[in-house]
């Protein structure tokens, strides 16, 4: 063991590898010692295992090495009495090539001997250099993985500028076809522009004519009504004559009636004026109007509900269902949660169809109208109706089906010239039920009818 004074290092540090093997063997040794023998600061680092020790008292073991020389000959004569040989060498200044330069620079910082901070200082700087090897090494390996990935973002730039010439090719042939099919375009829109015109001069042309012909033949017929009112007046007279007992001229006047008849019914025939034929009973022809009543005008017996005057009520009018109401057999067709989430929205559905339905029960007793109340069965919650009340029909819509087009469904059903009414604000079932034949009514409408009952 040398008697020389402690020594330190320029820099006053230790490698990190050579300090972690001094602390490994200080850990080490201090389980060996007497418990006199341990200094103050390591009391509590003597308790825990060696492999603790080196971990967690580091510092503190480092410490003691470093500030305490008896503790630390302590360990070195450990170190010793575990490699004697390699300690020998150390001793003897001796180089041992085979021997790890941890060990080597470690048991120096203990024993020191003579010359033993340019031992460390050796091993430092061969760790240095192992250390700058190895960063040589990896900046060499990412310097042929950044050139790797280089050369792949450099041939994919190339596939990509490839790729963007080919589409820049694409779309130029495409701008060119573009273009060639504007004008043609452009050259149809001006012909069909020059067919608009032409086809325009055409119809006015065409409207003068029909014109000046309309003209021309209101002209023709005043004069050929001036003539037949000429010969219906010779006529009167000749009857007149006749009447009046003149039997020297009666052959004649015979004769004269009927060139007169004959020369109006040419006359007729010129003005294309249709004969009115005779009924064979002797009475008066039919009238234009009993035609259009039998072909287009909607009479008592085919009437619906939305032939009903109600001209003088405003579609929010309460006596507007009224009055629908006393039609006879009407069937009063309600959208239930279109009435129910105008009225009381906030109740759950459950309750809303109850309300709802007792509200009609009572409607129905007082009119004795056919009520169906139809609901979408895809909102079912809660308890379903089980017994509706008397005089009230509660549909749900099946899967598949909307309650809209259920009520569409029952609109559709019924015989044509039965009084249905539909109650929806819904304007879209609103315009399909008017259009099956049924009156749409405003959900408002029930509610204030409902409450007034």
């Amino acid at each position: 063991m040398s008697d020389q004074p402690d020594q330190v290092l320029p820099g006053g540090v230790l490698p990190g590898g050579v300090r972690q093997r001094v602390v490994a063997l200080a850990a080490a040794a201090l389980g060996g010692l007497a418990a006199d023998e341990v200094p103050s600061s390591l009391k509590a680092v003597a308790r825990f295992t060696p492999t603790k020790r080196a971990r967690s008292g580091a510092t503190q073991l480092a410490a003691a090495l470093e500030g305490d020389p008896v503790f630390r000959q302590r360990v070195a004569s450990s170190a010793r009495t575990a490699q004697p040989e390699l300690a020998r060498a150390v001793e003897a200044g001796e180089p041992v090539p085979a021997a790890d330069p941890l060990d080597v620079a470690a048991l120096a910082y203990l024993i020191r001997p003579a010359g033993w901070t340019a031992a460390v200082d050796r091993v430092a700087q061969m760790l240095a250099a192992a250390e700058r090897v190895a960063d040589d090494r990896q900046a060499g390996d990412a310097l042929v993985r950044l050139s790797e990935q280089l050369e792949g973002v450099r041939a994919q730039a190339r596939v990509a500028l490839e790729q963007a010439r080919a589409e820049t090719a694409r779309e130029a042939a495409d701008a060119i076809g573009s273009r060639r099919r504007l004008r043609e375009a452009e050259a149809e829109l001006r012909r069909l522009r020059t067919a608009v015109a032409d086809t325009s001069a055409q119809a006015a042309q065409s409207l003068l004519a029909a014109r000046e012909a309309a003209s021309a033949a209101e002209i023709e017929g005043r004069r050929l009504r001036t003539r037949l009112a000429d010969a219906e007046a010779a006529l009167e007279s000749a009857r007149r004559s006749a009447r009046e007992g003149r039997n020297a001229d009666s052959v004649r006047l015979r004769l004269l009636m009927d060139t007169v008849v004959e020369a109006a019914h040419g006359l007729r025939r010129e003005l294309a004026l249709p004969p009115l034929p005779d009924r064979l009973d002797g009475g008066p022809a039919g009238r234009p109007a009993d035609g259009v009543g039998a072909t287009s005008a909607v009479t008592p017996a085919t009437a619906g509900v939305s032939d009903l005057a109600v001209r003088a009520l405003a579609a929010d009018d309460p006596a507007l269902l009224d009055q629908l109401l006393d039609l006879p057999q009407v069937h009063l067709v309600v959208d239930g949660y279109n009435v129910t989430k105008t009225g009381y929205g906030t109740l759950s559905l459950a309750e809303q169809r109850n309300r709802l339905v007792n509200g009609l029960a009572v409607l129905a007793g007082r009119t004795r109208a056919e009520v169906t109340c139809v609901f979408d069965g895809t909102t079912l919650e809660g308890r379903v109706i089980s017994a509706t009340p008397r005089g009230v029909r509660v549909l749900f819509s099946p899967e598949g089906e909307t309650a809209d087009e259920l009520i569409r469904r029952l609109v559709r059903a019924e015989p044509p010239g039965r009084p249905v009414v539909v109650v929806s604000s819904d304007r879209e079932v609103a315009d399909g039920v008017r259009a099956a034949g049924a009156r749409p009514v405003l959900s408002s409408l029930l509610l204030r009818r409902l409450d007034r009952a």
